[in-house]
């Protein structure tokens, strides 16, 4: 199916990808990439590489938007970013030793695929719950070291790399979560912010190094773009009238299916 898509079935999954991460600021990676594949067919391996570039260059805006605001901690994005670089370089030094076979690996990203959506999912479902404990229980961790935090931040980079690398998920709803548990007293706005700036580099070269070992569709990633920009623009004016209540639960469930169906059929 992939090679005789429709022209506007590529710009329909944009707009739509675009609409649901203007209503609700995740799920670009979670819906486009299970899309890609369920959908118009697109090899496992081309539709991730084709994805990593398509969200640099969307969540660019965002990130510099964030960046002139303020909303960057950026001891905390440079510990993120040469983190999740070196996580995401790990797999592809893999990749490049191993040579594994090419169905070999398109199974390994589509049951990775699968987990990381999962995971997404659940990350969203709890997310309520760590905002109270978050504003419950910030105030016992005001006096805790700064190496444990910057140790385990430096963790998260590096596996939150390795797995966007393989799937193109994780930055999104997984890092946000991670975040608002290790730093209970940053704002949300700043974590938000510091989250969306420090995938575009991850994203970008990510995406370069999946360009170079072939994994890269020009023409798709111009079509997905297409309608992914008016989708974006649409959300983020409809965010304010839509309840988050409603976008998420619906979010969760498309989420729910796609992971359910990449991981076990």
């Amino acid at each position: 199916m992939f090679e005789g898509t429709s022209l506007l079935l590529l710009p329909a999954i944009g707009f739509l990808t675009g609409l649901v991460v203007g209503l609700t600021g995740v799920g670009g990676g979670s819906l486009m990439t299970p899309m890609l594949i369920g959908i118009v067919g697109v090899p496992p391996a081309i539709a991730v590489g084709t994805d990593l570039l398509f969200a640099a260059i969307t969540k660019s805006f965002g990130g510099w938007s964030h960046w002139r605001s303020g909303h960057v901690v950026k001891s905390l994005f440079w510990r993120l970013v040469v983190s999740s670089v070196i996580g995401a370089s790990c797999f592809f030094a893999w990749l490049h030793f191993a040579k594994p076979n090419v169905a070999q690996l398109n199974q390994t990203i589509r049951v990775s695929l699968g987990v990381a959506v999962l995971v997404t999912a659940l990350a969203l479902i709890i997310r309520p719950w760590l905002m109270k404990w978050r504003m419950r229980f910030a105030s016992e961790h005001a006096n805790e070291g700064a190496a444990p935090a910057a140790i385990a931040t430096l963790t998260l980079g590096f596996i939150i790399g390795a797995l966007v690398a393989v799937s193109s998920i994780g930055a999104g709803a997984i890092g946000v979560t991670a975040l608002m548990l290790l730093f209970p007293l940053l704002p949300l706005k700043q974590i938000v912010g510091t989250d969306v700036a420090y995938a575009v580099p991850l994203t970008f070269l990510a995406g370069a190094a999946h360009a170079g070992f072939g994994n890269l569709n020009i023409s798709l990633l111009l079509a997905l773009l297409v309608g992914s920009i008016p989708g974006i623009l649409l959300g983020a004016k409809l965010c304010v009238r839509v309840p988050e209540v409603a976008t998420r639960g619906l979010l969760i469930l498309m989420l729910t299916l796609a992971g359910w169906k990449l991981t076990y059929h």
